[in-house]
């Protein structure tokens, strides 16, 4: 079924949790059924083929962005730890309907950043990250490190997805904090 339809990550197993094969996933997902709701679901470990697996039974960690699954046919801990670092999947057809305005998060990888004051192009989202406040991972022409952009309103007021970009109006010195710092001098 996973070659016949193109899935979506919602998650990364990041730990086994226990001793009974139950495993932590770090959400990509702002929809919580996705890691409580028994059904079908995918695992995979980067570009290996998708494997379909079922969801028996998930809960949210208290206090924290993590989730614990527990996943038919991993029953101890030797086989969870065997899927940590695996990316969790659905098909994109389930992606819950959204109101106008609103858009998926995952979305907006592969946009072009732009400041919305100048439209100079600053790099463009090559991931998020789901840490408490999420946060862009733009990569930049010529620059290895990436810079990484707090996913709030007042710096990101503008998302374009049918246009295929965002806009920003970062403080001053965001792009050089978010960067790792300003430039060596000699």
């Amino acid at each position: 079924m996973a070659e016949e339809q193109e899935l979506l990550v919602v998650g990364k197993i990041v730990a086994a949790q226990g001793l009974r094969g139950e495993l932590r996933v770090n959400p990509l997902s702002d929809f919580p059924e996705r890691f409580t709701k028994p059904g079908p679901r995918w695992i995979q470990l980067r570009q290996n083929p998708p494997q379909e697996v079922t969801l028996l039974a998930g809960r949210q960690l208290p206090g924290k962005e993590l989730f614990v699954v527990r996943l038919e046919g991993i029953n101890d801990r030797t086989a969870a730890e065997a899927c940590v670092g695996q990316a969790l999947l659905v098909p994109s057809g389930d992606r819950p309907k959204l109101a106008q305005g609103e858009f998926h998060l995952l979305d907006l990888v592969g946009l072009e950043v732009r400041l919305l004051e100048s439209g100079a192009v600053v790099g463009t989202v090559q991931d998020l990250i789901h840490a408490g406040n999420d946060l862009l991972e733009v990569a930049v022409d010529g620059k290895q490190q990436p810079l990484w952009i707090p996913f709030v309103e007042q710096i990101v007021p503008r998302v374009e997805l049918s246009e295929g970009w965002i806009g920003i109006t970062p403080p001053p010195g965001l792009l050089e904090l978010a960067a790792g710092g300003a430039e060596e001098t000699d």
